[in-house]
């Protein structure tokens, strides 16, 4: 089970959390890895955890104003990406543009999707992982493998339908061992979460935590 940390905007110490990660990982063998704000990737990534960008656009280096290129993450030591989260919704094209700008840069990547058909439709774009996060339950209490353990059993489906190369995570509420645990037993292979860990007071405490359901 791979456990990504997204920081969002949240106003939170990511070099704090960043160094919680890194040594929870290597005490207790688990993939878990940080996505902080872009500004913060070089910083995060000189802990030595496992760093990952929130967003890349779907564009090469040019006249982008505004843009996150792919290659300059990587430069800053980024690992990999998520793709469309729901706060950072994309056209369908490009989230292929996101992908492909990824593969120039070695980027790893997660293309978030709200639903089973979306992930479906994820897949078909050929990124190593997709993950399935009902909005309406994202930064609530109660984990989307609990709320609706369907939605994750059925975007696995959805997935091994299309490329069975494509792992699925989830994310939505996960906060606890247990919600890994259950993410696992449904067909996931990883977990991504925020608010649990980015508002805790003790970021490190969370994260013994939720290595202790894998």
């Amino acid at each position: 089970m791979f456990i990504l940390v997204n920081l969002k905007a949240y106003p939170c110490d990511p070099i704090e959390v960043a160094t919680a990660a890194r040594d929870v990982a290597e005490a207790s063998g688990a993939r878990i890895a940080v996505s902080p704000q872009a500004a913060d990737i070089a910083r995060v990534a000189d802990t030595g955890v496992e760093t990952w960008a929130q967003h890349v656009s779907p564009n090469a280096h040019g006249s982008h104003t505004g843009s996150t290129l792919a290659e300059a993450v990587a430069d800053n030591g980024a690992e990999g990406t998520l793709i469309n989260h729901s706060e950072n919704r994309l056209k369908l094209a490009d989230i292929d543009g996101s992908v492909r700008a990824a593969e120039r840069g070695d980027l790893e990547t997660i293309v978030c999707a709200n639903n089973p058909a979306q992930v479906g439709a994820a897949a078909a774009l050929g990124p190593d992982a997709v993950a399935v996060e009902p909005p309406e339950l994202i930064g609530g209490d109660v984990s989307v493998a609990t709320a609706d353990p369907g939605i994750v059993e059925d975007a696995v489906a959805a997935a091994e339908a299309v490329d069975p190369a494509v792992d699925v995570f989830c994310g939505a509420g996960v906060s606890t061992g247990e919600d890994v645990a259950t993410a696992g037993d449904l067909g996931a292979a990883g977990v991504l979460l925020a608010s649990g860990v980015a508002k805790a007071d003790d970021p490190e405490s969370v994260l013994e935590d939720l290595v202790s359901g894998i």
